[in-house]
């Protein structure tokens, strides 16, 4: 083989990686026995940095060690301090849990750089989209081999689960005040699909509030905040998970 050959070669093994089968989100949730949802999280827009010195290729692969079902990354920068690089950097240090690419998607774009870097599932917000442009954008993400978490906050945003994503989304926490409020998913819960996957997102400190959550229908509980302000966020987890 000349250069050039060996350089298509190398493309033509990359590209079949990407189009690989990816890690499901929704069956790790299923076959889970608590569900947790362990989000790499260094800094949010209303507690300033949260772990600044956190380690994409450190905590991650922390967590996957202390059972989790599946890892959160925020790639946000501006608002966040992520970056996409952060869930490449996730995957070589040896993560193979689902990873969802926690963003603020409005875009196709976005969700070609999710599957470049590595992520198995993307983050669709229903505040931030129409029902057409959500439908357009799971379709996308579809064709891309990645799953989506359809995120809903009110009784009026429920009608996007209409659209059957592979996993309903109840954020806890509005996303105008950034007020956190538990009660939001155990409202709301009865209201979806009784077949629909469900997460639990933000204001989970509780091992008591997982397990009444569970109760109530949930499979999957995002929790990043409290393990990431602690030394040792994949300990914190194992220590979580020990209570439940």
């Amino acid at each position: 083989m000349d250069i050039l050959e060996k350089i298509i070669a190398t493309k033509r093994e990359e590209m079949a990686a990407f189009h690989a089968k990816k890690p499901s989100l929704r069956q790790a949730l299923l076959d889970s026995d608590t569900g947790i949802i362990a989000e790499f999280k260094r800094r949010s827009p209303s507690k300033g940095w949260i772990k600044e010195d956190g380690q994409a290729d450190v905590i991650p692969l922390s967590y996957q060690a202390n059972g989790a079902a599946a890892i959160s990354i925020l790639t946000d920068e501006h608002y966040f301090g992520g970056q996409d690089d952060y869930i490449r950097q996730a995957r070589q240090s040896g993560v193979t849990l689902p990873i969802l690419y926690k963003n603020f998607i409005i875009n196709e774009a976005q969700l070609y750089a999710a599957a470049l870097c590595g992520a198995s599932v993307v983050l669709l917000i229903a505040a931030c989209l129409t029902k057409a442009q959500c439908k357009s954008l799971m379709q996308k993400a579809h064709e891309l081999g990645l799953e989506v978490l359809l995120e809903m906050h009110s009784e009026a945003e429920l009608e996007y689960a209409e659209l059957k994503p592979d996993v309903c989304g109840i954020n806890n926490r509005n996303l105008g005040s950034f007020v956190t409020d538990v009660e939001n998913s155990f409202r709301l819960a009865e209201l979806l699909p009784k077949d629909a996957v469900k997460v639990s997102e933000s204001g989970i400190s509780n091992p008591d509030t997982v397990r009444a959550l569970r109760a109530a229908g949930f499979r999957g509980f995002l929790i990043g905040e409290n393990f990431m302000k602690t030394d040792d966020p994949g300990k914190a987890l194992a220590e979580f998970k020990s209570k439940l």
